[in-house]
């Protein structure tokens, strides 16, 4: 058999771990004792392998989360947090995420809720979700840039494909004019159709009153927190300890 044609003819069919892992096949005495099925069959898993893998490689990348390497695994659900192992196991199915639900975590500075947030990210992203982090400050600012320069409407676009957007430190500055609209027309566009992904030092009690105008704050809330799934992490700060990263974020 010609292998040097067959190898190039996998190339340009796009299908390189093939090409690999049946490459490695020749060199393997002990390939001749599987039949042509079994054979067949390793090299398609290889493909599917390295395309599972490129794929969220490339999810993890263009989601920007601040702890990509964050996962559901390593939280730390000790009663005390108020971090319940039923509730994680719950959301790690993602079901969340494919019914188009909402989820909000709240609680004091140092807690963990950017490296939970993320590890839910980072979850629907193994699960082939698209998903995009932003600090809320700096989507305020992207979006008053997107004003000025007319991609206003192209980034809406964009944040409305996201399957799950984690929009973290919620509610840390007042919130203006403008940057109230923006986020209404944000969650407006989600609302029913994608998830968002919520962190806040603030009471979710004090939302209504932290964005100000009562007509868009009914709004944003009714849309935000209608059928959203609630963390309430407790206890003191977790940067005062000598803890793994999980723990002091």
């Amino acid at each position: 058999m010609l292998t040097e044609p067959t190898i190039e003819k996998l190339r340009a069919l796009k299908l390189p771990a093939f090409a690999a892992a049946w490459t490695a096949q020749q060199g393997d005495p002990a390939i001749g004792e599987l039949t042509f099925d079994e054979r067949l069959g390793l090299l398609v898993d290889a493909e599917v392998v390295h395309r599972d893998n490129a794929r969220l490689t490339r999810l993890l990348r263009d989601a920007k989360l601040r702890y990509p390497n964050a996962c559901v695994e390593d939280l730390d659900c000790t009663g005390s947090r108020g971090l319940e192992r039923a509730v994680v196991r719950q959301l790690a199915t993602c079901r969340w995420v494919k019914e188009h639900h909402s989820l909000i975590v709240v609680g004091p500075t140092g807690t963990g809720k950017t490296y939970l947030a993320c590890a839910f990210a980072q979850q629907a992203c193994r699960m082939g979700f698209r998903a995009l982090y932003r600090r809320v400050t700096r989507l305020f600012e992207e979006m008053t840039l997107a004003r000025a320069d007319g991609t206003y409407g192209r980034l809406l676009d964009r944040l409305e494909r996201i399957d799950v957007l984690v929009l973290d430190d919620w509610g840390l500055a007042p919130i203006p004019a403008a940057s109230r609209q923006d986020l209404l027309e944000v969650i407006d566009d989600r609302s029913g159709t994608r998830s968002t992904v919520m962190t806040s030092q603030l009471p979710v009690r004090l939302w209504h009153d932290h964005i100000g105008d009562p007509t868009v704050a009914d709004a944003i809330c009714d849309r935000l927190l209608h059928s959203a799934h609630r963390i309430e992490l407790r206890g003191p700060s977790r940067r005062k300890r000598d803890e793994p990263a999980e723990a002091t974020t």
